[in-house]
């Protein structure tokens, strides 16, 4: 996911193409810029930037080499990234010296930049005293497989732990039904922010967002056939960083179909849960999507699977837990027993099953989905966060 850097951090910019970009990707970060042919005589002071960015193509490689050479002598060699083509072997070499240093290819966009610089600053912009929330991202693998209602019960079942305040982003842009299914207007106005995804912050957070009922509050977009189009991927990072900082829970209803800020928002999750129902269809789309989303995740991280309309049964066409899992080729980390009257109940009436139906077999099933995802420590280790409101 992408980072927001505060007007504390000083970026030292080396070129005259880098500087739009920089300027957008952080907006409130201290930037100055360096005339690139003065790097044979200029010096910089150690410990005067916390993160320098160098257009290899705007000065001489030797000159460019030495520079990084001089700024790995530092005490505490700031985060480096070299963005341009066809990189002098001098100059990779004297990279390899730097402890947080990266390569970008042109073109190069706010969105790409940013998301390079998250991992060589998150030392710096995220002390260890400082919390964040915890995140879990959920994903039908095929439609209709519940995913909405298992971020809604997710959302209903932590909120009522008393774990901090809870929030629920639908990102289901185009067709979202987070807001229908709990009788909320949608508020969140995600395509006019994309204009300046830098102005999203606490404020405009607040505005979006909008008491669910059920002790969370949602945000959620207006059904817009068009809007995975309107909304860039800085606006939807930006959003949930800021989210981040409100919450003590974040939860994600992510669409099926993949966006360009899909990877940003799954590497950004502590949980990612795919839900698949108890169809051979289902269960072989559950398995391919898992697989893809493992491969992009850090190693000894893995999606779970949660099956979803599980019904006891003797003989019928039904695959059971064990079948589903040999077709999956693993074990699930979850089960949500089928209830359809509870279900249907609940989204006539507008809000969760855990208000409208509280025992029923779901509510049973995501609780003890939520002891398998949080210990009691992560749930209450922390102090909630005060409301904005």
């Amino acid at each position: 996911m992408s980072v927001h850097l505060s007007r504390k951090t000083r970026i030292l910019i080396v070129g005259p193409a880098l500087a739009e970009a920089a300027g957008r990707a952080f907006p409130e970060a201290s930037l100055e810029t360096m005339d690139p042919g003065a790097l044979g005589v200029a010096t910089i002071p150690p410990g005067s930037a916390d993160l320098i960015l160098i257009e290899t193509a705007s000065a001489d490689p030797g000159d460019l080499a030495r520079l990084v050479e001089t700024l790995a002598t530092w005490r505490e060699p700031p985060a480096t990234i070299l963005a341009g083509a066809q990189l002098p072997a001098s100059l990779a070499r004297a990279l390899y010296r730097m402890p947080r240093a990266d390569v970008l290819d042109w073109p190069l966009t706010p969105e790409s930049l940013s998301r390079a610089v998250a991992p060589l600053m998150s030392a710096v912009e995220a002390p260890a005293e400082e919390r964040h929330a915890r995140c879990w991202s959920v994903m039908s693998a095929v439609g209709g497989a519940g995913g909405t209602t298992l971020a809604i019960e997710l959302a209903t079942t932590l909120a009522g732990r008393n774990v901090g305040r809870v929030g629920l982003v639908d990102l289901n842009l185009a067709d979202g039904a987070a807001g229908a299914y709990l009788g909320v207007s949608a508020n969140m106005r995600l395509a006019d922010a994309s204009a300046a995804p830098e102005r999203i912050d606490t404020a405009l957070l607040d505005a979006f967002s909008l008491p669910s009922g059920a002790g969370f509050d949602l945000l959620a977009a207006e059904r817009d056939p068009h809007a995975f189009a309107k909304v860039s991927p800085l606006a939807v990072c930006r959003l949930l960083e800021v989210g981040c900082q409100v919450y003590d829970w974040l939860l994600v209803d992510l669409p099926r179909t993949r966006q360009a800020w899909t990877p940003d928002v799954l590497a950004g999750s502590d949980e990612v849960l795919v839900v698949s129902e108890l169809t051979v269809p289902a269960l072989l789309a559950a398995r391919a999507l898992a697989g893809e989303i493992e491969a992009e995740m850090p190693p000894g991280r893995r999606p779970r699977i949660v099956l979803n309309r599980l019904a006891a049964r003797v003989f019928g066409p039904a695959p059971s837990r064990v079948e589903a899992e040999k077709a999956l080729g693993r074990k699930v980390d979850g089960a949500i027993t089928s209830d359809w009257e509870a279900a249907a109940c609940s989204v006539n009436l507008g809000g969760p099953i855990t208000h409208h139906r509280p025992r029923s077999k779901i509510v049973k099933d995501v609780a003890a989905l939520v002891d398998t995802l949080a210990p009691a420590e992560a749930l209450h280790g922390a102090a909630p966060r005060p409301a904005i409101r």
